[in-house]
């Protein structure tokens, strides 16, 4: 049997402490210990980019990604972009341009232009697919994803 290993977490904003197995991934501890299931579970191998999150600001899959080396860090979760009812300019632009199909790639998508945008707040066509190509869209062809991108960068 396994010895837990106790973590703190600051996921949206607010701080968990956990105790969590060695062997834990974070789109488990994220899924069924605090119910935010807006990281999906696409591959369990880091190659679809459906259960991105942002851990300190950059996209990380959470998939492949064990809970215990996260500890002392931040992540922010599809669930934590939205402030007091309003989307955030990244889910408003997918919404209006219609940049989903079926949805199962959308979070980590978004959260994946989230990142883009803060270190690239105007970026080109290529910048854009560059940084999306780790999440897999099956639906779209990603002209409307890029749109969006593009349209949320104007938005600021």
């Amino acid at each position: 049997m396994s010895q837990l290993i106790d973590i703190t977490l600051t996921v949206n904003g607010r701080s968990h402490r956990l105790s969590v197995s060695p062997r834990r991934v974070l789109a488990d501890l994220l899924r069924e210990d605090l119910q935010l299931t807006g990281c999906k579970i696409g591959c369990d191998q880091a190659v679809c980019g459906a259960c991105t999150v942002l851990v300190d600001g950059m996209p990380a899959t959470a998939c492949t990604s064990f809970a215990f080396e996260l500890d002392g860090k931040a992540l922010t979760t599809i669930e934590g972009l939205a402030a007091g009812g309003v989307l955030d300019p990244v889910q408003q632009a997918f919404l209006e341009h219609g940049a989903f199909q079926c949805g199962f790639c959308t979070p980590g998508m978004i959260l994946s232009a989230k990142a883009l945008l803060a270190r690239h707040p105007d970026p080109d066509e290529p910048l854009i697919r560059q940084w999306l190509n780790a999440n897999i869209c099956r639906c779209t062809g990603y002209q409307m994803i890029v749109e969006a991108v593009r349209a949320a960068a104007r938005a600021g």
